[in-house]
């Protein structure tokens, strides 16, 4: 009875653990909101970088670094745990700021956002395996609403926190001081305050339900990819929604700054974007009610409208207007998105579905960081605008056309039937 008692999932019954999850995943944007406003700007200014294209390369190294990393992330925390996982996320951070404050050169951002992309993918990764862990299958959007929420409050705050101490101070150090900060608190926590989640995910597992379960490593990376159509949906939508995300981080600054706006106004004006993710909280609770399937839809063309308007008005007021409208799509897409292949899969390898959807989401990092950074460098810095809201458009329309609904109550989504029922069978009479 204890046991059962000491297991039930929810929220509420497990709000400290919740809450220092919540609190680490802050943590995890904030370390990357530090570089939103300041290090383009740094490799222009203070590092003599000419080319856009190549300033663009530190974009590239963490988007294609945290793409692969999230992968064996789910792999990893459900043959591990949670918390190891976690816990090495933050040990590599730890040289990141040293790098920022002494790099001599551009090389030095690049091979420095290689250890940005292995923190994020395992310290984010884990952020929201455990919540999911925690919290069970009637919170489960909730649950990755609140993670992205915080964790992108974060990004806004350490985007606009960097940007009034490099206003005040200077490009560097001083806004990597705050960085370094962050990073040591986060990794003693996870240390000495986080306990292990894997078991919770394990009570969602019925004994009688062998369904889909214990699926190999390379089957789900293939239903993930593409052996399941509204998986592939969702797999593509992350993947082309990251490039409004690298707009924001490499192409936004140097656009705003050459019209002449400050390093200050540029900070907040990005930190709107990130602020509004703070509603996710809101769009992931809506999606436990009404279905997954159609704010993903709104907000692809919403994010895409709100890219497309900042490149045909012009001024502090309206930018910052429509960074918050393109932020707002973003946070009506960006926790169900995530939730369809937490839905989908079996809890024994859910961890790792989450990762695949994860590693195709963020490699959009890098391959949108190289089209807005030959989009400014060929043509210019409203050609970059341009492309990524045209993107979002052609994928809202994958997505309305091709994903089905996940809820687990009221969803449509069947899984595909295939090779895994007929491998079990051939198993079973072996």
């Amino acid at each position: 009875m204890s046991t059962e008692t000491e297991l039930k999932q929810g929220i509420r019954e497990h709000l400290g653990q919740f809450s220092l999850h919540v609190l680490l995943v802050f943590a995890t944007g904030l370390t990357i909101g530090s570089e939103r406003a300041v290090v383009p700007v740094l490799g222009r200014d203070v590092l003599g970088v000419e080319s856009l294209f190549v300033i663009g390369s530190f974009v590239v190294s963490f988007g294609f670094v945290k793409a692969l990393l999230n992968l064996y992330a789910g792999k990893w925390g459900g043959e591990y745990g949670r918390k190891p996982v976690l816990v090495a996320g933050w040990a590599t951070a730890l040289p990141l700021p040293v790098i920022l404050i002494f790099a001599p050169s551009w090389g030095w951002i690049t091979v420095g956002n290689i250890l940005l992309g292995i923190n994020q993918a395992l310290t984010w990764s884990m952020a929201i395996n455990a919540k999911i862990d925690l919290a069970g299958p009637e919170q489960r959007g909730l649950a990755v609403g609140i993670d992205e929420a915080f964790g992108y409050t974060g990004v806004a705050a350490g985007a606009w926190i960097t940007g009034v101490i490099a206003s005040r101070w200077s490009l560097r150090p001083e806004p990597f001081y705050f960085l370094a900060v962050v990073v040591v608190l986060a990794f003693l926590v996870s240390i000495f305050l986080i306990k292990e989640t894997v078991q919770y995910a394990e009570v969602e597992v019925d004994d009688d339900d062998h369904h889909d379960a214990n699926l190999p490593f390379v089957e789900v990376l293939k239903r993930a990819t593409y052996g399941d159509r509204t998986l592939f949906a969702a797999a593509q939508a992350g993947h082309i929604e990251k490039f409004v995300d690298t707009l924001f981080w490499l192409a936004v600054p140097l656009y705003l700054t050459s019209q002449g706006l400050g390093i200050a106004a540029v900070g907040f004006v990005v930190g709107v974007h990130s602020a509004m993710y703070f509603l996710q909280v809101a769009t992931g609770g809506l999606a436990d009610r009404i279905g997954r399937r159609p704010p993903v839809v709104a907000g692809m063309f919403l994010a895409g409208a709100g890219i497309l308007g900042m490149v045909l008005v012009n001024g502090y007021l309206p930018w910052a207007v429509l960074s918050g409208v393109s932020g707002l799509g973003m946070a009506m897409l960006y926790p169900n998105l995530m939730t369809v292949p937490g839905d989908a899969a079996h809890p024994t390898w859910r961890a790792t579905g989450m990762g695949v959807y994860r590693m195709w989401r963020d490699s959009g990092y890098g391959v949108g960081a190289i089209l807005i950074g030959l989009s400014m460098e060929f043509v210019n810095a409203e050609a970059a605008f341009y492309a990524t809201a045209a993107l979002m458009f052609v994928s809202g329309a994958v997505v309305y056309f091709w994903m089905e609904e996940t809820h687990p109550e009221f969803g449509t989504h069947e899984p595909p039937a295939p090779a895994t029922r007929q491998s079990n069978r051939v198993a079973t009479e072996d």
